[in-house]
């Protein structure tokens, strides 16, 4: 069955290996960077999950940690398809994966570390130091340009582009 949308199908099957693609890079760069200072991997699943749980997610063990990384992954799939679709309308976004994902990744920073995180459960205080610099530089090259060069693909060949819409 050919979907309604042109391209449709395709732009889903980037949005989700986006998200999963972006979503796994950061979680590797957190295990590894806060493993460094001694923060187990399962506190990092757990810290995610604590959005939902409040403190209450340090001491549910293996489950808490589960719903960390579904809620983490499931954020980054959602950033993903906003970004697919946004390209859609904005060719740029596509034509310039680079600076544009790059960007996605700074839109990401602020709005998960200044707007989801303060409204959630959440314990964190958020990032600070050199763990601040490295929460952008992540997002933007870890986050945003993977999303950007995976939603290239199908997108860039399918369905209409504005310019065919204009003629």
């Amino acid at each position: 069955m050919a979907s309604a949308i042109p391209g449709t199908r395709q732009a889903l099957r980037a949005a989700l290996i986006g998200g999963l693609v972006s979503g796994t890079a950061d979680l590797i760069y957190a295990i590894v960077a806060y493993g460094v200072i001694g923060v187990p991997a399962i506190r990092i699943l757990q810290s995610i999950a604590s959005g939902w749980l409040g403190k209450a997610a340090y001491s549910s063990g293996a489950t808490s940690a589960v719903l960390g990384l579904v809620s983490h992954l499931s954020i980054t799939c959602v950033a993903a398809g906003c970004y697919v679709f946004a390209s859609r309308r904005l060719p740029v976004l596509v034509q310039r994966p680079v600076i544009s994902g790059a960007l996605f990744g700074v839109v990401m920073f602020v709005v998960m570390n200044y707007v989801v995180v303060p409204l959630s459960a959440a314990v964190t205080a958020g990032p600070k130091g050199v763990f601040l610099v490295l929460g952008v530089l992540v997002h933007m090259f870890l986050i945003g340009v993977p999303i950007a060069l995976i939603a290239r693909g199908p997108i860039a060949s399918t369905g209409p582009s504005l310019t065919t819409l204009k003629s």
